[in-house]
């Protein structure tokens, strides 16, 4: 089997209510997922989620090669974008084709991929993130008991703007799967997107844990900040969560050194083969390691096969438009199905009937870091989704 080509894609994820963080909202909802498919000799086409940046260039490196040798060729891909660097949106093309690497592998193999993989059990244990930080209370707790109706007791909610508004929040899901779960303590978690400076991110969770016990703690500083990391795991009580936004197994290792990751995070958009050397890393720590993104199909297989795999985000609880993936949520958990390889499916003519347009302004949305981001003296307002 031989690589022939490949086709890129835009779908949209639809969340029908206003989605985002502390550094800003999408009012629409509307947020873009790029797919890429890789075409085969053999009539396979694997699929994969993730960024289209520079393909032209990446998949030289894999053209005309048997996509069964998934390792060898991440590394040939890696060695194509080494001198200008593997990071961002390259980094995010280079997973998004290992991710159909992986796909067209276990296709070739009849199995699933996480049967492939060498998993025992198809159930992925998850938590709820509803990038919620534009909604009202009573939006809030609704979304909340939509996920606790499929069973979720954790819950990671948007924050790090105001301690007092961040505990309310906090609260409100906390009473929400408190009362789903009879009674029984839920999991909670608070996200705040690299918002803070260090003494900022202990003096606010400081405040939380007065009256909140919080499992960890996301990203409370800058992303490469080890150090930083560091003094904040040892000034709270929560565990510090971080990792899906470094791209290179190499960036993972000085915060490792220095004590700095308490729960190893990767993003579903730099790909399996990524994820599973992260993994293998944070297992000779005794760290554990959660993934995340939206559906992160391709490493909820790869989850099943560590050994030291926590918990996995779970947003929306549909897939984009023209998605159809394999699986299914019940009991706080991703079950994935037997369809060979991700048993993702993509319908190109639905997605190209509804051809993604951008209608929030670039310099705006959860994907801009604001001017004020670790600057603030006082609290500020809640991003607000324009509504």
């Amino acid at each position: 089997m031989r690589i022939t080509g490949y086709r890129t894609l835009t779908t949209t994820q639809e969340w029908g209510r206003p989605v985002g963080d502390a550094n800003g909202v999408l009012a629409d909802g509307m947020v873009p997922v790029p797919v890429v498919l890789v075409d085969t000799d053999e009539g396979l086409t694997g699929v994969g989620l993730g960024s289209h940046v520079e393909i032209e260039r990446i998949f030289d490196a894999i053209d005309g090669e048997d996509p069964r040798a998934v390792a060898a060729l991440y590394d040939r891909m890696l060695r194509h974008a080494f001198k200008a660097g593997h990071a961002g949106p390259v980094f995010g093309t280079i997973g998004a084709l290992d991710t159909a690497l992986w796909d067209l592998k276990a296709q070739a193999a009849g199995q699933p991929l996480w049967r492939l993989l060498g998993g025992r059990d198809r159930r992925v244990p998850a938590y709820a993130s509803g990038l919620d930080i534009g909604l009202a209370d009573d939006e809030l707790v609704a979304a909340y008991q939509v996920y606790a109706r499929h069973g979720l007791r954790a819950a990671k909610l948007k924050g790090g703007l105001d301690v007092d508004r961040d505990r309310e929040r906090l609260h409100l899901v906390r009473d929400v799967l408190t009362e789903a779960g009879h009674g029984r303590r839920p999991g909670l978690m608070l996200d705040v997107n690299e918002a803070w400076t260090r003494k900022q991110a202990v003096r606010h969770v400081g405040e939380l844990e007065r009256t909140l016990d919080l499992i960890w703690v996301e990203e409370p500083v800058r992303r490469w900040d080890a150090e930083g990391h560091a003094a904040v795991s040892r000034g709270i009580r929560a565990s510090v969560a971080t990792g899906e936004n470094l791209s290179g197994l190499e960036q993972f290792r000085p915060l490792v050194a220095a004590g700095a990751v308490d729960v190893v995070q990767t993003a579903a958009v730099w790909g399996v083969t990524h994820f599973l050397r992260v993994a293998a890393l944070a297992h000779a720590f005794d760290l554990p390691v959660s993934p995340i993104g939206n559906i992160p199909v391709g490493l909820l297989h790869a989850a099943t096969s560590v050994p030291n795999h926590l918990a996995s985000e779970l947003q929306d609880l549909t897939p984009p438009t023209g998605i159809a993936v394999d699986l299914h949520v019940e009991d706080g958990a991703f079950v994935l199905g037997d369809a060979p390889g991700l048993g993702v499916a993509v319908d190109e003519e639905k997605i190209r009937a509804v051809a993604w347009r951008p209608t929030t302004p670039a310099a705006t949305g959860p994907g801009v870091r604001p001017e004020k981001a670790g600057r603030r003296l006082l609290p500020d307002p809640p991003p607000s989704p324009n509504r």
